[in-house]
């Protein structure tokens, strides 16, 4: 198999791939090769940059070499970044009510009208989570594990 960069006679470029130099060569000059952009069918093969393949000898994987400069550890926080958390936790846990393992029952009625409506937070089962996407309820993962309260 060959692939060629061809061109039609209204400038339009595209590859197309023959089964070898002979096959272009035949199936161009009895008209079967057309532009794939016009249909044009005076169409001739354009520049092209030769492939080469690199020895199977030389190793063309490069390791990227990072400077310690760098080097991140994601593993550790940052302290802005525990800083914004810990601000989230506290603003949720003022302005919110813990509702615990009850979080998807009590959401369910919160949306439904049949409890008052307020914020809320709690620990809901994953199926739980998408059960209540899946019926419009508007609910969001904390990027935190509420601390146990007793109810």
């Amino acid at each position: 198999m060959i692939q060629y960069s061809l061109k039609c006679s209204n400038g339009h470029t595209f590859d197309s791939w023959f089964q070898s130099a002979a096959a272009y060569d035949k199936l161009a000059s009895s008209g079967m090769v057309t532009c794939a952009v016009c249909g044009g069918v005076d169409v001739e093969k354009a520049i092209m940059a030769p492939r080469i393949r690199p020895d199977r000898k030389v190793d063309t994987h490069v390791e990227p070499k990072l400077q310690e400069a760098e080097t991140i550890d994601v593993a550790t926080p940052t302290p802005d970044f525990e800083k914004a958390l810990a601000e989230l936790r506290r603003n949720v846990e003022e302005n919110s009510d813990y509702v615990g393992k009850d979080f998807a029952r009590e959401a369910r009625k919160i949306h439904l009208g049949d409890a008052p409506e307020r914020a809320i937070y709690g620990e809901a089962k994953p199926e739980e989570a998408k059960a209540l996407i899946d019926d419009g309820v508007p609910v969001a993962p904390l990027p935190f594990v509420p601390r146990r309260k007793t109810n």
